[in-house]
């Protein structure tokens, strides 16, 4: 009853005139910030930061939390109609650019608005009655488990590539590798930079994910000397009810994992979609179909991105402690306002706690009436004749690159790794665990390094500890039954060939 009373409170709150106006704003400038190629929340979020002095304590905040969780629904749109991802939707270039292939592109946004729905209306579930619990459970992970938590993640690559497990392996090492360009945290040391100065800082997510996805295909789209846009079906918006049924429970499954990876620091929603991905491949009913177009592999990282966007927050104001970069720059917000988030702030600013809550779910609501009405708009860019769409789209990955560091060399990479991505294509190599690699990998080892320094270089503290040792103990039942299938996979004896 207590949270009942809670969340009745909150909603006295969050549905005041000028709370809804705020929420209103930030989702609707969250979703346009997701639409623009490299426009993600943090940049904006950046931008808009001074005008928390002259704003409402509660409103103020109330806008910035909803462009952040706004910007991951508008972000699958772009992945789904040209395949011109953010970093939390890179797993949405798969199968949802797949159906837009197919002519289902009106039914890939449609999905992803329902599980974004249904992963954030699990997600605020899961803050309001576990919050001030929940937060805790980051405490008990230490470098030992992050690192082996790192290694369970790279299990996701034989879920996410779309072709051989041999392919994905090596795609995701290359990823690892361009993930330690740059100045080394620890010692300072340049590492792989070719003496070029612009690489020190190493080499930007957003630049790698809009090369290899979005440029690479525009350049394939040019090759082939194609005019037609990649939509050419009718718009068909609503599921049917067996296509609904498979939403469901692939939704429901990234809203729980999104959930849980929210809460941990290096989590959140770029993690999360790989997961849950790599799990709706393992245990949907249609995973022989996943990678190909199916409803499951839209539906399953929509609900996880949207679900840890807002779980999110959890660490943040129950300990004080930001997981991401975006979180840091809405801690920057609580502070200027003169709100110190951690242990007690949900007793001393019980109104703002909750009326942030509550707020979130309205949000929710927003962004469904906003957008699912408005996917026969956001089709019609497939109307603009394909010579003047690919300028277009050149031009905003340019201006989105450009706009993260104010450095003109992030362009010269992002058109580099445009060339790369074309050759992947080419070569028939699936860039999606490049993408995990690259996330992945910098974290893995500096997880390593400071596990390695607290033991004192003993390698036992990775079993000795509870939660490293379990996860490793996954891992290696993992490699061994993925080791016995291919081993009877290799015994069946080949199907004869009929005349």
């Amino acid at each position: 009853m207590d949270i009942l009373n809670n969340l009745a409170f909150g909603f006295e709150h969050a549905l005041t005139l000028h709370n809804l106006m705020y929420c209103a704003i930030g989702c609707a400038v969250g979703t346009l910030v997701g639409l623009l190629p490299g426009l993600g929340p943090l940049s904006t979020i950046s931008l808009l930061l001074p005008l928390t002095y002259s704003l409402p304590t509660d409103g103020s905040l109330i806008m910035l939390a909803g462009i952040y969780y706004g910007a991951q629904y508008g972000d699958s749109v772009s992945a789904i109609t040209m395949k011109i991802p953010h970093a939390s939707s890179i797993v949405a270039c798969i199968d949802g650019y797949q159906m837009t292939l197919k002519g289902k592109t009106g039914l890939a946004l449609f999905t992803a608005g329902v599980s974004s729905f249904i992963g954030g209306t699990v997600a605020i579930v899961v803050l309001a009655t576990l919050a001030p619990t929940l937060g805790e459970v980051a405490f008990l992970f230490g470098p030992a488990d992050y690192c082996a938590l790192m290694l369970f993640g790279f299990m996701c690559v034989s879920f996410v590539t779309t072709g051989s497990l041999l392919n994905g392996l090596a795609m995701a090492f290359i990823g690892v590798l361009l993930g330690v360009v740059g100045t080394d945290v620890n010692s300072g040391v340049a590492r792989f930079t070719m003496d070029m100065p612009f690489l020190l800082d190493g080499i930007g997510l957003i630049s790698i994910a809009l090369g290899c996805f979005g440029i690479a295909e525009v350049v394939k789209n040019l090759d082939s000397g194609s005019q037609l846009t990649p939509f050419n079906g009718k718009i068909k918006l609503m599921p049917t009810w067996p296509e609904f049924k498979r939403i469901i429970p692939s939704a429901l499954r990234g809203s729980v994992i999104g959930s849980v990876l929210g809460i941990l620091p290096g989590g959140g929603p770029t993690i999360a979609q790989f997961a849950a991905y790599a799990v709706d491949k393992r245990f949907s009913k249609y995973k022989d179909e996943i990678g190909h177009g199916a409803i499951e592999g839209v539906a399953g990282q929509a609900a996880a991105d949207e679900a840890a966007a807002r779980t999110s927050f959890i660490p943040l104001m129950s300990i004080g402690i930001p997981e991401n970069a975006v979180m840091a720059l809405m801690m920057g917000a609580f502070i200027i306002k003169g709100i110190q988030p951690g242990p007690n702030m949900i007793t001393e600013h019980r109104d703002l706690f909750w009326g942030l809550v509550a707020s979130m779910w309205v949000g929710n609501c927003f962004l469904v009436t906003l957008n699912v009405p408005l996917v026969r708009y956001w089709l019609s860019v497939f109307k603009i004749p394909f010579s003047v769409l690919f300028p277009s789209i050149l031009f905003f990955c340019c201006v989105g690159t450009y706009s993260i560091n104010n450095n003109l060399d992030d362009i010269f990479i992002t058109a580099v790794f445009g060339f790369i991505g074309y050759l992947f294509l080419r070569l028939k190599l699936d860039p999606a665990p490049l993408m995990l690699g690259f996330i992945l990998g910098p974290m893995l080892e500096e997880n390593f390094r400071r596990a390695m320094l607290i033991s004192r270089g003993n390698f036992s503290v990775f079993v000795t500890h509870p939660i490293s040792g379990t996860l490793l103990a996954l891992i290696a039942l993992f490699i061994v039954w993925q080791l016995l299938v291919f081993y009877f996979q290799s015994r069946k004896p080949a199907t004869p060939v009929t005349a």
